[in-house]
């Protein structure tokens, strides 16, 4: 799958093939390369085994797992946040009448009853599973072609590895999540439209077409593609910077709860960039989906202005995606500890 011939070459006797699987060559006692138990354990990470027996490192069986993890980690919580999201896009669509998060709360738990602030769960949860298991798992595809690309340059390009696996994947992702993400913003913003995902997408069919389904896509991806680079590249550096600053142990040495609790703290760090940067798309694609066959993004964006596209509903989505993202980043990597695979990220190598 992959050009194995990127590893061939052996400068100062080492070969790289052979740290690639993490095992080191017959070297020359003067070089000066790190050891293998120093490289960054990203580029040569080592599988063990797990609950599913042993899983070789991108193998089908790996990005199988990592789609998994994805899955669990995104579906779960953007459900586990729906009473959050239901505010959020109400307050997005109309700002009159829901003009701050606790007026949101209490005008819908009013009007609406508990059942309100749950609508639309089931599309969040299968729409959001679909889109992780695409994310992550093809993050994880594109990571490794990427790096196979770079080839003896990888270690010096591993952000901008980090920023077009991720951008890659995010592409189809959202291919997957926008059908759903159409259904669940109507059922959300627009009242005594349809109660869930059963009602609500034939509705959602019937009023604007199959094509109508995909009429966020454009907005979405401005919106996901740029959050899911800044998601994996911040949280990816974020962990090398905790394991070599706050952390007083190398990465090695700490047990995999402490490694999980590294993922979660960089996760949420990575969430409030991740919020800022996507704020405006999300913006657009409320009032997109919430306002029927005629709404246009420069119409959107006209009636809403540049201000309030940046800013409305920005603290609630700040406080909502940093928890989301701390949270998906601790499920998958406990998740493929689960698996016998190592966490994700690394310390910097040593010098």
């Amino acid at each position: 799958m992959f050009n194995s011939s990127l590893y061939n070459f052996k400068p100062n006797g080492f070969s790289t093939r052979a740290l690639a699987t993490g095992v080191a060559a017959e070297a020359d006692p003067t070089n000066t390369i790190p050891s293998v138990s120093e490289i960054n354990q990203f580029f040569v990470p080592s599988a063990g085994e797990g609950a599913f027996g042993k899983i070789e490192l991108y193998s089908s069986k790996y990005y199988i797992a990592g789609g998994i993890g994805g899955a669990l980690s995104c579906g779960l919580t953007h459900m586990a946040v729906t009473p959050l999201d239901v505010v959020k896009c109400n307050m997005q669509t109309n700002s009159a009448k829901y003009p701050s998060i606790g007026t949101g709360f209490g005008l819908i738990l009013k009007e609406q009853g508990f059942g309100g602030i749950l609508k639309g769960w089931m599309p969040t949860l299968l729409g959001y599973s679909l889109q992780g298991a695409c994310k992550f798992g093809l993050y994880e595809f594109f990571k490794k072609y990427y790096t196979d690309m770079a080839g003896e340059n990888a270690d010096a390009y591993k952000t901008a590895i980090f920023l077009a696996g991720s951008a890659s994947a995010e592409f189809f992702a959202d291919i997957a999540l926008c059908p759903f993400e159409a259904v669940k913003v109507k059922v959300q913003t627009v009242p005594g439209f349809a109660n869930g995902l059963r009602d609500g997408w034939p509705k959602f069919i019937a009023q604007e077409g199959v094509g109508g389904l995909y009429k966020g896509l454009v907005p979405l991806w401005g919106r996901q593609i740029p959050y899911t680079m800044m998601k994996f590249a911040c949280f990816e550096n974020t962990v090398v910077a905790l394991y070599k600053h706050v952390v007083p142990k190398p990465k090695s040495e700490c047990t995999k709860t402490e490694q999980l609790g590294v993922s979660f703290l960089a996760g949420y760090i990575a969430g409030v960039f991740c919020a800022v940067v996507s704020h405006p798309a999300d913006n657009l694609v409320s009032k997109l989906n919430a306002g029927g066959e005629g709404a246009t993004a420069g119409s959107v964006i006209k009636e809403m202005g540049l201000v309030q596209l940046c800013t409305r509903g920005l603290p609630l989505r700040i406080l909502m995606v940093g928890t989301l993202t701390g949270l998906q980043w601790g499920i998958y990597d406990a998740f493929k500890v689960f698996a016998g695979l190592p966490t994700t990220g690394a310390a910097t190598p040593k010098k």
